[in-house]
């Protein structure tokens, strides 16, 4: 079907219409180039300030901790001696098994046991009699002697303070007699003085004190109470020195007469048979009729035991190390010495059970470690140590060196230093500014900042960013 469609004739564009098309499009032009100017100009401004990431110095709870690792070892070791001269029966345990306290780790044979015991009991009868015969008189020599050396010694001491107390007298009765002589002396020189007056009171009173004094140099009443003082302490030392001799005697003849040669030698002999060969085997025995059991849960971790074969005292057995007491043994570098202290509660990861325990001590003392450094010992007790524990096993610790609430942090990265000691890079109205800093402890991601910061600060968080102090900026926060 054909359509007929009509052409429309093309009109030429009015004049004044098309004038004003070519002016908007001008205008639209130049408006283009403005913005288009505005965008590459801000572009330009904006590609002149390097552009850092950011971080606020905020406030937290820093919890500074000591990673390092260890070996398990025990706090207590006990290696068992042979008391006896016995035959062995049953073995039950080997080296590195796991035992309980209380569990029997080994037997002695019943027969032996039963033999030794009669024999030590034999012994005992048959050396009681001549012992305590023995015992008794040297038991009487001795309360003798102890008796005698007493006894002397206090005589010694009254003999000594009686001595002294009349050689006071003595001075007393000198001092006294001088005293009178010198009394009569200034007597008759101021007789003297008055010898032209005979006639005068004064010189008559004079002639009676001189003859008073006179009779007083014979029969002063204090001399002659002193006198008759000193007679009684020298009785009381010729009785004190005669008991004195009489202890003497007493004493040396305890001393001689306690025990003889054959005496003697009956005695330490009697003693020693039955102390070592009868009472402590008696003794040590009985202790082990129902087997030689652990004193604590722990791993044996040597013996020395054969089935069968007899012992002798003094033998070693085995060796059990304890699982109830159970330390770390850390090492610890120069760096870190002065972070651990006495007390510190740590972590610790055993076969990927956890357990809690505390720094229970630090060697005064460092050793050199395979590489060559300087290392210091120091153990961590175990607090609650159960069955999973190994002996010899490597053990992860975390320990808890300080704690600090809410305090100004940033994160530890951002941390730089020099020579003159530590900065952070802020960002102050557009500009790098260089802020010197006091650290305090450190977590593994947070920094505590003593000094020298301002909670809100933007600190700058780019690593191996070329910065300076004063270059022109743009900072870019962190996300929250």
């Amino acid at each position: 079907m054909k359509e007929n469609k009509e052409k429309k004739e093309k009109v030429p564009m009015d004049k004044a219409k098309k004038k004003k098309i070519i002016k908007r499009s001008i205008i639209g032009v130049i408006a283009g180039l403005i913005v288009l100017s505005v965008i590459v100009n801000s572009i330009a401004s904006k590609n002149m300030a390097a552009i850092v990431n950011t971080t606020q110095v905020v406030r937290e709870d820093v919890e500074q901790l000591l990673s390092t690792s260890g070996t398990v070892k025990t706090e207590e070791t006990k290696t068992y001696f042979s008391q006896v001269t016995l035959e062995i029966g049953e073995i039950n345990v080997t080296a590195g098994d796991m035992v309980k306290k209380g569990q029997i780790l080994f037997t002695y044979d019943e027969k032996a046991l039963a033999n030794e015991k009669q024999l030590a009991s034999l012994r005992i009868q048959a050396n009681e009699g001549g012992y305590e015969s023995s015992i008794s008189k040297d038991n009487q020599y001795i309360r003798e002697l102890g008796e005698a050396n007493i006894n002397l010694e206090v005589l010694e001491q009254q003999i000594e303070d009686s001595e002294n107390y009349v050689k006071t007298l003595n001075q007393m009765i000198t001092d006294k007699q001088n005293a009178l002589a010198y009394e009569g002396t200034q007597l008759q020189i101021s007789l003297l003085d008055w010898s032209d007056r005979p006639d005068s009171e004064e010189y008559m009173n004079l002639q009676k004190l001189v003859q008073f004094n006179a009779y007083e140099q014979q029969h002063n009443k204090e001399i002659e109470a002193w006198q008759e003082e000193i007679g009684e302490y020298q009785d009381r030392i010729t009785a004190y020195k005669e008991y004195q001799a009489e202890m003497k005697s007493q004493k040396n003849a305890s001393e001689n007469g306690a025990l003889d040669q054959g005496g003697k030698s009956q005695l330490t002999a009697n003693a020693e048979i039955e102390k070592i060969n009868a009472a402590e085997t008696l003794s040590a025995v009985e202790a082990v009729e129902n087997g030689v059991t652990a004193d604590f849960d722990g791993v044996v971790t040597e013996i020395s035991l054969v089935e069968g074969a007899t012992t002798s005292p003094g033998m070693q057995m085995l060796t059990l190390e304890s699982t109830e007491k159970v330390k770390i043994e850390i090492f610890v570098s120069k760096y870190d010495l002065s972070k651990i202290a006495i007390g510190q509660e740590t972590d610790v990861d055993i076969a990927g059970h956890t357990y809690q325990g505390k720094v229970s001590k630090i060697n005064g003392m460092a050793t050199t470690n395979a590489s060559g450094a300087a290392v210091v010992g120091a153990e961590i007790e175990i607090e609650n140590p159960d069955e999973n524990i190994f002996l010899g096993v490597e053990a992860k610790v975390k320990i808890h060196t300080a704690y600090e609430r809410q305090v100004l942090a940033v994160p530890i990265e951002v941390i730089n230093s020099d020579k003159d000691g530590e900065f952070v890079y802020a960002v102050e109205d557009g500009k790098i500014t260089k802020k010197r800093v006091v650290t305090g402890i450190s977590s593994d991601t947070l920094c505590e900042i003593k000094e020298g910061l301002e909670e809100g600060m933007q600190i700058v968080s780019d690593i191996g960013t070329n910065l300076e102090e004063g270059m022109a900026v743009t900072a870019i926060p962190a996300e929250e």
